[in-house]
This record gives structure tokens, sequence and C-alpha cells, in this order.
């Protein structure tokens, strides 16, 4: 199994472009059919993948091994019809889609402030969609900081197929360029969005208890929100029924808190969309260290 996230876009050029033509010509839900076939070949063929999957249920909730698998495959699944959605969410296919947002509110507020802040979110479900489906309504940018290692002949290609996203990407760098484009940002009070779940080698990172095993998570990001002392809220998006959205965000944090009280608060609120979202969570390598 790996240990830990690459850093890179799962898929080929030809899968991406044929789901792309498929969505256009034949729609939304023929699209979803073949998803199925496509997450049958995972649960057969993508062995370090399904393992890391199975482990994850066996290890945080402690089912048995045939019920892991059955949730792997679901979780294949949907994680396929997620990635439908986000080309969907950029074409003209976005009227079919609906969506509630609970406690819309903490993002105006933030965004009224004049400080801007950040969004703090995880690989459960896919808040790239929640920007696509909210548009301009919160704010005119949203700037997703991200590790931008996403195959380039992908990344053209869905640019150059759909309309461009509705985000401002601000590429982590060694030389940490990334703390100056932040800072700028927050001063125009813009958003900063991002995800705190995944670790990569030779990076600082916090041990919490995580369901029912230990895990890691990236310090950075905490420490980073610490020191700007700005507006903080945790934001997710699910895939409910059919082509439906549940868009939630927190109360933000407006007190001076430590990046372990940060990281502690996101822990547990990323646990609780984990319970009630299960085949919602698109972390395919070994989670759990212990």
């Amino acid at each position: 199994m790996e240990k830990k996230w690459d850093g890179k876009t799962k898929g080929s050029l030809l899968g991406y472009k044929f789901f792309v033509l498929c969505i256009k010509f034949f729609g939304i839900w023929i699209s979803y059919f073949f998803c199925i076939w496509v997450a049958f070949y995972f649960v057969c063929f993508s062995g370090k993948h399904r393992k890391a999957l199975t482990h994850f249920y066996q290890k945080g909730f402690g089912f048995s091994k045939v019920k892991a698998l059955k949730l792997a495959a679901k979780t294949f699944n949907t994680f396929g019809r997620v990635l439908i959605d986000r080309i969907a969410l950029k074409t003209s296919k976005k009227r079919h889609y609906s969506h509630s947002f609970e406690n819309e509110q903490a993002l105006l507020d933030i965004s009224g402030n004049g400080k801007g802040g950040f969004l703090f979110s995880g690989h459960v479900g896919n808040w790239e969609n929640a920007g696509n489906l909210i548009g301009e309504r919160i704010t005119s940018k949203i700037n997703v900081l991200m590790l931008d290692h996403e195959v380039e002949k992908i990344k053209t290609f869905i640019e150059d197929a759909t309309d461009k996203a509705k985000y401002n990407l601000i590429p982590l760098k060694d030389d940490m360029s990334h703390l100056v484009l932040i800072h700028q940002a927050l001063k125009r009070n813009e958003l900063i969005a991002l995800h705190a779940d995944r670790t990569m080698s030779n990076l600082k990172t916090f041990r919490f208890k995580f369901l029912e095993g230990i895990a890691e998570f990236p310090a950075g990001p905490f420490i980073m929100a610490s020191k700007f002392k700005v507006p903080i809220t945790f934001v997710f998006a699910v895939k409910g029924k059919g082509l439906h959205y549940n868009l939630s965000a927190t109360e933000p944090i407006l007190d001076a808190l430590s990046p372990e009280e940060i990281a502690e608060k996101y822990v547990r609120k990323l646990e609780q969309m984990v319970r009630s979202n299960p085949t919602q969570w698109f972390n395919f390598y070994e989670y759990y260290v212990d």
C-alpha cells in the first residue's frame, strides 16, 4: 500500500477524454453508468488502492473485511461520479444540479469582515464542485492553495474542453513564495481554500486519534493559519442523492488559537463528516500510522 500521498491525480488522459465526450453527447446519467465499470476495474485490478480503502474501513470503523470491501467498491463508484460532476459543472450541464448550504452565513460573514479568511476542507466529497455551484454569491475570488501536480496533459485537456475554473490557484512552493501570495490575497479580503488531510514525506505533521486509529495530518496549514490571525472555517461539500450536493460551513474561529488547537478542531469535524459519509472518503493510500 502507498504510505504517503504522491500529490498526483489518478487516471489517464484517455479516460478523461472519454468522460468529457460522454457527458457532452450522452449526458450525466449515461456517464454514471459507465462509471460503474470503471469502479469494477479498480476493485479488481488496483490492488494497492483497494487494500488502502479496505484497511481504512477495517481500522477506522471496525468493519469486517467483507463489509470493508463492499464499502471500498461503493467509494470507487462515488469517486467516479464526483469526478464526472467536476467536469459537468463546468459545462452547460450545470443547470441540472441542485444544492443546499448549511450555514452559508458563515462564509458571508468572513467575506464581509474585510480581513479575508481560510476555508479548511478535506478529501470527503469535493469542495471544488461546491465552488462551481455557488459561483460568485459568496465572494468574487477564492484562492485554492494546493500542490499543482496534476498531470499536465490532463489539466490542459480539461481546461480546453470546459469552462475555466472559478478559482485562482496558489501553488505550494519549496521557496515559500506562496506565503507572499496568501498575504496579498488576504489584504484584498479574499478567501484561501485548502485541504489539510494529506501528508507527504519529510514534512512536519501532527498526530491525532481519528475514528478508531491514529493518523498524521500536515502541520503546515495550521501553523500558517495561526500566524495570519484571520477567521477560519471548515467547509465541506458532499454528494447527496442524484445530482444534489450538501454544502456546509462551521462557525468561524475568530480567537487566536495555537496550530495544535486549530488542527484538533479540524480533525474532529473531518471525523464527523467521514462518519456521516463513509463512501465519500477519497484518500487512496494507507492512512493510519499504527
